[in-house]
């Protein structure tokens, strides 16, 4: 098990302990241990117990139920707990906003016990009768449980990443000589997917790869198998000939919309029978289209008039923006994460702390962001070439001002200006929430700016447009926060943002060492919406990176 699944198996019995009424104390120390426990560098299964005892916050007790759920996979008392709360219960503390005391109510004060019911109960009106719960508050749990329920089945990108690539290996090797690709929507990147798709190109029949698999639940229907792997990842296997399988992996890594704009500039239907993709490509007379751009139609103008961009890649990046030390939020020091980042062969760091108003991560007040300050300035000594910006990921409160008087604005190299509080508002105040601060003179980069949580939270709604423009005329580069649940700047806004001359900025919003490899998701979804390194503000060097924030200072 991972440091990540071993610490949630913490937050799990925490909450399932709370929703019992369970000792306060307990619930603190495993909701503390979670935290602890995921920002870790050491994997606990490497570690004996006695080290595991020792760290700070962990102790004993816990350190035992650690070596449960390393050495068995399961740790007792969580079971225990799983048994005598029911699944629809467990399924709502996947709600977002929906606690453990909201979800005591409404178990023991209506009797529901799943999410239809609940979702059925709001629409009834049913719950202002609950103390705790108002007609907002209902409303609001409405929205998040039609939102939770058109999401599920789904999964980040990042999340299947890993298994989908182990899966084409697995096949590949299992079948000598056979063609073998990932297509469909984990093949364009896509932020979201439902399941992964394998395309397999050969003549005869899937069993070796089958026989040599843990797929399970396989079932054969026109052409198409449909599994389940060791982890309830739903598969599509699709089988063809070698000779079509150019032309098959074309038009199921392709939307319809890109299809029928692809048909129409080819002059008629895809030949069916071509080997290699290119070749599609090559008979209509077009260069070849990225998988990742083949999701809306406009990249098929942009191939007829041969202006398809130099998508930007992972190694492009010259430096890490917006990462977090325990100044503030993160798990490792700034020192840890000047070296790592620098290790990775990063030329600079971009520190971005959260400031005073963020007082639920520990936001920096001033005297802090000036001993921060000294700090860098030390370690740029130190480190030289390796460059340390002073940022702040700085609030922007709710009538658009950023987060500190302008004495502390002005100390600070660059700052990322984020919403991060009241995020229920309608389109008219968040848009010009983000135009106030776009506006500031201290604004450098427009940070995560719908607040979306991919499969968990959408977006408060902004135009798009009034925005990017804003950016335009102020000088401000825009954020495609990497982070896998966020993805925000969303890539379908990117095209847009280029035709204004906007800057994007791939940024890792790096709670951690490990976070800085966000950025390797970032640039696939900045490669959907056609980002070229040239329009990629940290694809600077170190100095031409310094010199643009430096033009901006006031």
């Amino acid at each position: 098990m991972t440091n990540k699944e071993i610490a949630k198996s913490f937050q799990l019995l925490g909450s399932l302990m709370e929703l019992h009424g369970e000792n306060p104390f307990k619930i603190r120390s495993y909701q503390n241990a979670y935290r602890t426990l995921r920002s870790l560098d050491k994997p606990l299964e490497a570690m004996q117990e006695a080290e595991i005892a020792a760290i700070k916050g962990v102790g004993k007790a816990i350190s035992g139920k650690i070596r449960e759920l390393v050495d068995n996979g399961q740790m007792q008392t969580l079971e225990k707990y799983r048994a005598k709360t029911p699944e629809g219960i467990q399924e709502m503390l996947n709600i977002k906003g929906f606690g453990p005391k909201k979800i005591m109510a409404v178990w023991q004060g209506l009797g529901v016990e799943s999410i239809g019911e609940l979702l059925y109960a709001v629409n009834e009106n049913r719950l202002v009768e609950l103390k705790g719960f108002g007609k907002k508050t209902q409303e609001e749990l409405r929205k998040q449980l039609e939102y939770y329920q058109r999401s599920k089945h789904k999964y980040h990108y990042a999340a299947l990443e890993k298994e989908a690539e182990q899966l084409e290996q697995a096949a590949a090797e299992a079948l000598p000589g056979a063609r073998v690709n990932l297509c469909g929507p984990i093949r364009r990147r896509a932020n979201i997917v439902e399941r992964i798709e394998l395309l397999i190109g050969l003549e005869g029949n899937l069993n070796p790869f089958l026989e040599k698999t843990s797929l399970k639940e396989v079932v054969e229907q026109g052409g198409t198998i449909t599994a389940k792997t060791a982890a309830d990842t739903p598969v599509n296997l699709y089988l063809c000939p070698p000779a079509e399988f150019g032309s098959r992996l074309f038009e199921l890594s392709s939307t319809v919309d890109f299809l029928e704009a692809f048909t129409s500039a080819n002059g008629g239907p895809v030949d069916k029978s071509l080997a290699e993709e290119t070749e599609v490509f090559d008979k209509a007379g077009l260069p070849f289209i990225h998988p990742e751009m083949r999701e809306q139609d406009w990249a098929v103008e942009l191939a007829k008039n041969d202006n398809l961009p130099e998508l930007i890649v992972e190694s492009d990046i010259k430096g890490v923006v917006h990462a977090h030390s325990t100044y503030s939020d993160g798990g490792h020091s700034l020192r840890d994460m000047a070296l790592y980042a620098k290790g990775l062969g990063y030329e600079y760091l971009g520190m971005t702390d959260h400031s005073k108003s963020a007082f639920y991560a520990n936001g920096l007040q001033p005297e802090r962001v000036f001993q921060q300050m000294e700090e860098i300035d030390a370690l740029n000594k130190e480190l030289a070439p390796f460059r340390i910006f002073k940022g702040i990921e700085s609030d922007i409160l709710n009538d658009g001002t950023l987060d500190y008087e302008e004495d502390v604005l002005k100390a600070f190299d660059f700052i990322i200006a984020s919403v991060h509080s009241n995020l229920r508002m309608d389109e008219a105040k968040a848009t010009q929430r983000l135009l106030t601060a776009i506006e500031n003179p201290y604004t450098t980069i427009l940070g995560h700016p719908t607040g979306r949580l991919l499969l968990s939270r959408e977006g408060y709604p902004i135009g798009h447009k009034k925005v990017i423009d804003a950016c335009a005329a102020n000088g401000v580069a825009i954020e495609l926060n990497a982070n896998p649940y966020r993805l925000d700047l969303d890539w379908s806004w990117i095209p847009y943002a280029l035709e204004k001359g906007v800057l994007i900025s791939v940024n890792p919003d790096a709670h951690s060492k490990e976070g800085i490899h966000d950025i390797h998701f970032g640039v696939l979804s900045a490669r959907k919406g056609g980002l070229t390194k040239e329009m990629c503000l940290n694809a600077k060097g170190v100095e031409e990176f310094g010199e643009w924030v430096k033009r901006l200072s006031v």
